[in-house]
């Protein structure tokens, strides 16, 4: 039942989505490859039809009154090539068959071998060339095993072939049969025979090369046979020697055998070539041809063993002493590269450790890093640099341990001159990499800046000739990692005299944590959820400085036009007597400019007065909502950085928007070079936890970043335990007839000239096709761009909004409205105005003034309904008399829709607040919907890029993302 599987079509995500209901069994072939993969139903009707593959009868076993029976049934057959995507969505799907989600399960571990290259070649009993799974470690085949034994009766239920009584495949090896499919069919892509320099092991149909059995044979050697070997390090008389003479010890390396089925089985080479007990012939009748071919392998990768392959018995050979200080390093990593482990003896200590030593010279500190001296070690801080400057530079040396114990400089350089890799150290022989112990005496001399050095010290380790090596501070540097680490053990600076205001707790804990901050010459962000009182703390923070001639000076305050009058608003409420000035519009001027004076300017203004900016000398410059930076190669960003303070702060509800190099160019402009070059960042940490990769990474990232960011939440205990309740809805609405007809019409077109295009014009057509869906699903005369449209009965989402408008304002509450469309408010003002429904618009193109006029209009209930563009009034503005608000569609980033609901939902709100999401049922909006659910909790963290992630979708993933599911039409 083989197919062939060149140029076959690719199942389509509807397809997919009803074969994942079918049962499903995989028919093994020889070649692998040719293997395919049965999708049948248990009630015998027709499984759906599908382009890749042909519809043919299958005999299967089902349960009967007694026992089972074979009957025929109608069957899809996939090849494995085309089954592959079939079986990893099934695996999720909700109601996939359990045959289904087993093979799904299945295809998933296949795919994670092959990624991780465990692919060996091989011959079939045909001489055709064929790949299969391997090499398998222990803990692969006991997956393996798990797997099969969860195998339920669907997924096997074809007998095998042959005479006698119907007998099932065993579950172990129908699964280890595909697992080879797999294997077997990935590496055959179009460009295989170029890489591999012909056909063999690369084209579709079988190539009959036996002689290249030999070959793969060798290749296997070690690693996918029955046994494998292992060397175990002897140094007879090592117990007995005890004075620091060495010359009478000598080193042999035994081999070993293991057997791969049974772990358990371990034998010296020299007792299975004996074959004297019952143990050693458990190994099989191949072990020792196996057990050769693998010595092969491992002579190649480390040729001292070559004189084990011409012994009658292969037992042991004796080892000079480079040859040992080889296997400590270099030859040890060949070797296991090879599958061949080393084992030393128990009586050597290995192990010495190495850690680097970053700081100024050591004041009396212990080796774990405590004080001996708290008074010694406060009086070291007060030799660190008021900012840590990359021109100043620290020292980088080497510590050695021997287990807990530090080793003297006299221990270390006997370690580094001696003659043999065994040294007599502390009443005990160690073992040692000469080659370990040269690179460590060539870092001696390093230098490191400080803020490279902070880097290392946080994160724990650093990096060194591409090894990761354990950090340890010293002097201020240790007292400065304590500090960071521990903000809630300084002693708290207490709530400025001249501040108008009472703090709340945290806000006094995010206060006396950017005191120590900027105190010690760093930056940091305040990531605080919107609402909970950033300007605030900052104004106190500002008045904190003022106290203290060193870090007293004017603050520059860098933020969006719409934020400007409110922080002057906040500056003249909470700081009364504090001098406040704007730096925006014509008459701008910096002239007699005081010590202790705001300065309140756009993004836009500092961009073009970065110069005249840069001239004054800041004690501290604010950037607000500081995701207006996020791109570092903008000019934003750029001109931010030429303006220099004694100390700079971040603010932003949202330091992570789309990836996690948002968050770098954020912490590099408050506290630069912590996280390195933006390159090196993404190598190093980015990539590796936005993929899920390196949870190690993560954590390291973490530890790096934890001190520089303070981050609260609304939700968290003890935070903000006044604010009422926020209740959140989504509510679905049917599309008009109107809107169904406009939205498959634009599909069906736009699709067609999609799979068209390629590149540049294929993104864009992507794109233009997500928002012109999105528009028809807010109401036709958007889409339509109709100069005097008909509003009313046109839309289902506008038909929601009126009753919900009816409901609230029945009910004396006011509302924001949010869409991410100038055009689609001002089409719902026309028609709040047509119904007498008073209300306002806000956009980003409304002058400041009048901007705040409409906040203050809203705020007095003189315009109870408050139409706002999303991008334009998301963050800074404070209408705190919402009891509800309407997102009338939806934005790609969750974030970016809590910033706007946080209008509403912040400090100073009394009334609990609704939140009405309004989805358009069955159209992308209800898919973006599920996606968006899905990624809220990972708001904080890494999200996609929305309809730039999006343009990357295959044809039949965009199809399927964009395709009217009921409910269309009225």
């Amino acid at each position: 039942m083989c197919i062939a599987v060149q140029n076959l079509p690719a199942a389509t995500p509807s397809e997919i989505s009803e074969l994942s209901r079918c049962s499903v069994v995989f028919l093994p072939a020889d070649p692998a490859r040719g293997g395919s993969v049965a999708f049948w139903n248990a009630d015998r009707s027709a499984p759906p039809a599908a382009a890749a593959g042909a519809v043919e009868e299958l005999s299967v076993a089902l349960p009967h009154d007694h026992g089972i029976e074979l009957v025929g049934v109608p069957a899809l057959v996939l090849p494995v090539r085309q089954a592959l995507p079939v079986l990893t969505r099934a695996r999720a799907h909700a109601q996939a068959h359990p045959a289904a989600a087993f093979w799904g399960t299945a295809t998933v571990l296949a795919l994670q071998f092959v990624a991780c290259g465990r692919l060996l070649p091989g011959l079939t009993p045909a001489d055709h060339d064929a790949w299969r799974a391997g090499p398998l470690r222990p803990e692969d085949l006991q997956r393996v095993r798990d797997l099969a034994a969860a195998m339920p009766p669907a997924a096997h239920a074809v007998p095998l072939d042959g005479a006698g009584p119907p007998r099932l495949p065993d579950p172990e090896q129908l699964l280890r049969a595909f697992l080879d499919a797999v294997a077997d069919t990935l590496p055959r892509s179009p460009a295989a025979a170029l890489a591999a320099g012909g056909t063999a092991f690369a084209a579709h149909r079988p190539q009959h090369v036996p002689e290249h059995r030999a070959w793969a044979a060798d290749v296997a050697a070690g690693h996918d046979a029955g046994v494998r070997i292992s060397l175990r390090v002897e140094v007879p008389g090592l117990a007995a020697a005890t004075s620091d003479d060495d010359t009478g010890l000598a080193f042999r390396a035994v081999l070993q055998m293991h057997s791969v089925s049974d772990p358990t089985l371990v034998a010296d080479a020299a007792r299975v070539w004996a074959d004297t007990s019952p143990s050693t012939r458990s190994f099989g009748p191949r072990a020792r041809m196996d057990a050769l071919l693998a010595l092969r392998r491992a002579a190649r990768a480390w040729p001292p063993l070559a004189p084990l392959l011409s012994a009658t018995v292969p037992d042991a050979v004796e080892l000079a002493d480079d040859e040992v200080a080889e296997l400590l390093g270099e030859g040890a990593r060949r070797l296991a590269a090879a599958g061949v482990e080393v084992h030393w003896p128990r009586e050597l200590a290995r192990k010495l450790t190495a850690r680097a030593v970053i700081g100024p010279p050591d004041d009396g500190t212990r080796d774990d890093g405590r004080d001996e001296d708290h008074k010694a070690r406060s009086t070291a801080f007060s030799d660190a640099p008021s900012f840590l400057s990359a021109d100043a530079l620290l020292a980088f040396n080497w510590g050695f341990a021997l287990g807990d114990r530090q080793l003297t400089r006299e221990e270390l350089d006997r370690l580094a001159e001696a003659s043999r890799p065994v040294v007599r150290l502390r009443d005990q022989w160690v073992l040692v990499d000469p080659e370990e112990v040269r690179r460590a005496r060539e870092q001696q001399d390093r230098k490191v800046t400080p803020i490279d050095a902070l880097s290392a010290v946080l994160t724990g380790s650093t990096e060194v000739d591409g090894r990761r090596v354990e950090v340890r501070p010293t002097g201020w540097l240790a007292t400065l990692r304590e500090r960071l680490a521990d903000p809630e053990g300084m002693e708290p600076v207490g709530q400025p005299a001249a501040l108008a205001a009472t703090l709340r707790d945290y806000q006094l804990r995010g206060l006396n944590w950017l005191a120590r901050m900027t105190s010690l010459g760093l930056g940091g962000c305040l990531a605080d959820d919107m609402g909970l009182g950033k300007t605030i703390t900052l104004i106190a923070l500002h008045l904190h400085r003022q106290t203290d001639e060193a870090s007293a000076g004017p603050t520059l305050v860098v933020c969006p036009t719409s934020l400007m009058g409110n922080w002057q608003r906040e500056i003249e409420k909470f700081a009364p007597g504090c001098p406040v000035r704007r730096f925006h519009g014509g008459r701008r001027s910096l002239e007699d400019l005081s010590d202790g004076e705001f300065v309140l300017t756009t993004y836009g203004t500092m961009r073009l007065d970065a110069e005249q900016l840069a001239g004054t000398q800041w004690g501290m410059v604010v950037a607000d909502e500081a995701q207006h930076v996020k791109n570092p190669y903008s000019a934003t960003a750029r001109q931010l950085r030429t303006i220099g303070g004694h100390a700079r702060v971040a603010l932003t509800g949202t330091p992570v928007e789309n990836n996690l190099s948002e968050l770098w160019a954020i912490l590099d402009w408050t506290t630069p070079g912590l996280l390195g070059r933006l390159g090196t960042f993404r190598s190093r940490y980015a990539q590796a936890v936005e993929g899920g990769q390196d949870p190690a990474a993560a954590e390291r990232l973490a530890k790096l970043v934890r001190p520089f960011l303070l981050r609260r939440r609304k939700t968290d205990p003890g935070i903000a335990p006044e604010l009422p309740p926020k209740t959140e809805t989504d509510r679905a609405v049917t599309l008009t007839p109107e809107q169904a007809g406009l939205y498959e019409a634009v599909v069906r077109e736009t699709l067609a000239e999609i799979s068209g295009a390629e590149g540049f014009e294929r993104r864009g057509l992507i794109v233009k096709l997500l928002t012109g869906l999105k528009q028809i699903c807010n109401h036709p005369a958007q889409f339509l761009k109709e100069e005097h449209p008909r509003i009313a009965g046109r839309s289902g989402k506008l038909d929601l909004l009126d009753e919900l408008l009816d409901t609230i304002l029945a009910e004396g509450a006011s509302v924001l409205v949010f869409t991410q469309y100038v055009r689609m408010a001002r089409l719902i003002e026309q028609h709040l105005t047509s119904r007498g429904v008073p209300s306002q618009l806000l956009h980003g193109g409304t002058p400041v003034a009048e901007r705040e006029a409409m906040v203050n209009r809203f705020q007095e209930g003189q315009a109870p309904v408050f139409l706002l563009s999303l991008k334009a009034a998301g963050t800074g503005l404070n209408l705190t008399r919402a009891g509800h608000v309407v997102h009338y569609d939806r934005w790609w980033n969750p974030a970016v829709e809590a910033q706007a609901t946080d209008r509403a939902y912040r400090i100073g709100q009394t009334q609990p607040v609704q939140v009405h999401r309004i989805v358009a049922e069955g159209t992308i909006e209800d898919r973006i919907a599920d996606m968006l659910l899905r990624k809220r909790a990972l708001a904080d963290a890494v999200l996609g890029s929305g309809e730039a992630a999006l343009t990357e979708l295959t044809d039949a993933e965009l199809a399927d993302l964009v395709e009217l599911r009921g409910g269309e039409g009225r």
